[in-house]
């Protein structure tokens, strides 16, 4: 049995520049310059040890006949409406849930998050949703959806010009600069880290949790 989360959304003032390598990043072109095609829509992932969850009984045990539920975040896919000048790009995502006590029907409540990180560093938004794992009676496994989604501003989204042409200008051979990664340069960098924008999602661990991901 499937149970769908209630939608929402994490509204963001600033914008968001994808980060994910396709269609559209900054490649380089046989050496001789590069060229500027990164999307408008923010990329989205799973933190490391964010994407799995574990639950004991008691809650203070953790050997593997105390282990009472486990699920997993999977199959996650998005889609961008970048036509505005507010860009909308959402998540939604499948949870897998095993148990190791089948007998009765139990409902079973995993909170997540959908956090927009700006430069890979900074928090701008989050916000917290909760998905539902619905086992039948002597069944093992159930399965649950959730969403998770970002509008972001086009002009916060755009390079400056002047930036752009520092990175898009074609270099010959025996130009000064050449030789020069422009996107080494500090200002280029900062330019950079200022409109790239990261959709994450994941479970809402607790440390204790966390940790247990972290070293498992």
């Amino acid at each position: 049995m499937i149970a769908r989360t209630a939608l929402f959304a994490v509204v963001v003032a600033a914008a968001g520049l994808a980060g994910c390598k396709s269609e559209g990043d900054i490649v380089i072109e046989q050496g001789v310059g590069i060229t500027a095609l990164r999307s408008t829509c923010p990329a989205v992932g799973v933190p490391f040890y964010t994407g799995d969850v574990t639950t004991f009984a008691p809650g203070d045990a953790r050997t593997a006949d105390a282990l009472d539920v486990s699920a997993t975040i999977t199959n996650v896919r998005t889609s961008c409406n970048d036509s505005g000048e507010q860009i909308a790009v959402s998540a939604n995502f499948d949870v897998l849930g095993l148990r190791r006590d089948t007998r009765g029907a139990r409902s079973v409540e995993l909170p997540y998050f959908a956090t927009v990180v700006r430069g890979g560093t900074s928090v701008v938004a989050k916000r917290i949703g909760t998905v539902t794992l619905n086992f039948a009676d002597g069944e093992a496994r159930a399965q649950a959806q959730g969403t998770g989604g970002a509008q972001v501003n086009r002009a916060a989204a755009t390079l400056p010009d002047d930036i752009r042409e520092r990175i898009t200008r074609r270099r010959r051979a025996g130009d000064e600069d050449a030789a020069m990664d422009p996107l080494a340069t500090p200002e280029v960098k900062a330019a950079l880290a200022r409109t790239s924008f990261e959709l994450l999602i994941g479970f809402q661990l607790t440390n204790d949790q966390l940790a247990y991901n972290a070293t498992r």
